[in-house]
């Protein structure tokens, strides 16, 4: 089979690589296509990636180039890992909303919108020329927000699954405490990209026995301090949520963090520096340990039982992905995306049932469905009025003022990437 990974010059990418050699009976890619418009960065990562598929006696072929078309042409599955306007747009993504006193995150809050209006318009070009390429290719996507760009491409009626490795990397953390298999834990994750809880872990599939109980009282204090929040809260909540909470429970308190150190785009950049000129090196057949730092951790096993799932391969039959919410939680419209364990397969993703959710969460979901409803209509059509409305809309922003005045921020520093603008 043929996998188009499209923005492959990026230094996450040997992650993705590592785990297609690691896991090549579950995933058989016989071509490999990194695309990405950076050529210098390109030849970095496709040298390395390279070594890799050697070292661990791959026998696919790699393939670099900046020919989208090419690149996608007879693809059966589009991997999306993009960031337009690269690290600098994260930058100020991550500071121009702190002028405000509102969170700076690449993902959520204002800096979250700014990303999506920047991103959608050109994931769905992408898109357009995969299903002109191979109209059954199935487009899988990891760039952010997520949920925001997985709607925009389902409701374009493209063949597409969202994926974050939040779920995978909380199984993993979970299976260590208890000391299981990976395999052995499911999680009762219900949410939106981004904003996540775990309200039960089970043990041996997803009608197995819950120890989230045993799990909070026998592991709460690490599992508190991984979050970075208050032991007594996630006794209070009975549930784990996703740290991307953070941002919501104690945002008073991340806003003054934000504002006395660097930001974390200043540290990636500078990270990215050190792990381009570590693929540099002909001697390097492996992904560094620096790149763990990088974030991203198990993107590689969740993309390829994504993929293997989607192509009829050897994939877990569930996995928590982002899709149409189609019923499963009520008090969100069907069309919402929403992230939580699904049933996989040729014919795509549908959701699992899932128990009654509180109405702290609940709340909560729906308030963001709406903005994410405003930051969609933004993007696709443009508009100041259209970004105010999603800024006042979001729960971290929520006040006219600071509204007006990070509309004013977003469109200045994000102008060359908003044609209407």
């Amino acid at each position: 089979m043929k996998l188009t990974v499209v923005g492959g010059g990026s230094t996450y990418t040997p992650e993705l690589i590592d785990g297609f050699a690691r896991l090549r009976d579950t995933l058989p890619v016989r071509e490999l296509v990194l695309v990405d418009p950076a050529a210098d960065r390109l030849e970095l990562v496709g040298g390395l990636a390279r070594r890799i598929f050697a070292r661990q006696g791959h026998d696919g072929r790699i393939v670099t180039t900046s020919d989208l078309d090419a690149a996608v042409d007879g693809a059966d599955a589009v991997l999306l890992q993009l960031r337009v306007g690269g690290q600098a747009a994260r930058q100020q993504d991550e500071t121009w909303p702190l002028e405000c006193g509102c969170v700076g995150q690449e993902t959520t809050g204002a800096g979250g919108l700014a990303k999506a209006l920047r991103t959608v318009p050109v994931v769905l070009d992408i898109a357009e020329r995969v299903r002109r390429a191979n109209p059954d290719a199935w487009i899988i996507d990891f760039t952010n927000p997520v949920g925001i760009v997985t709607r925009a491409l389902l409701r374009a009626g493209h063949r597409a699954v969202g994926l974050c490795n939040v779920a995978i990397g909380l199984q993993r953390k979970f299976a260590g405490l208890l000391g299981v298999a990976p395999a052995d834990v499911h999680l009762d994750h219900v949410g939106l990209n981004h904003l996540t809880w775990e309200t039960a872990v089970r043990l041996g599939g997803p009608e197995g026995a819950d120890v989230l109980p045993r799990l909070l009282a026998e592991h709460g204090d690490a599992v508190a301090a991984d979050l970075r929040l208050p032991r007594p809260l996630l006794d209070r909540l009975g549930a784990v949520p996703s740290y991307y909470l953070r941002y919501y429970y104690a945002h008073d308190e991340v806003v003054g963090e934000l504002r006395t150190r660097p930001s974390r785009a200043a540290e990636v950049a500078e990270m990215e520096r050190q792990l381009l000129r570590m693929y540099g090196d002909p001697a390097l057949d492996e992904k560094p340990a620096l790149l763990a730092e990088r974030g991203g951790a198990y993107y590689s096993e969740a993309a390829v039982d994504l993929a293997a799932a989607l192509l009829g391969g050897a994939g877990s039959p569930y996995q928590v992905v982002n899709t149409y919410n189609r019923g499963t939680l009520p008090f969100l419209p069907d069309d919402a995306v929403i992230e939580v364990p699904a049933a996989v397969g040729g014919k795509g993703a549908a959701p699992l049932p899932v128990a009654d959710v509180d109405p702290l969460y609940a709340g909560l979901m729906a308030n963001v469905t709406a903005y994410e409803d405003l930051a969609l209509d933004a993007a696709l059509r443009g508009g100041r009025d259209r970004v105010f409305r999603a800024l006042l809309a979001h729960p971290l922003v929520g006040q006219y003022g600071y509204a007006e005045q990070l509309t004013d921020l977003l469109v200045a520093h994000n102008r060359e990437h908003l044609a209407w603008a």
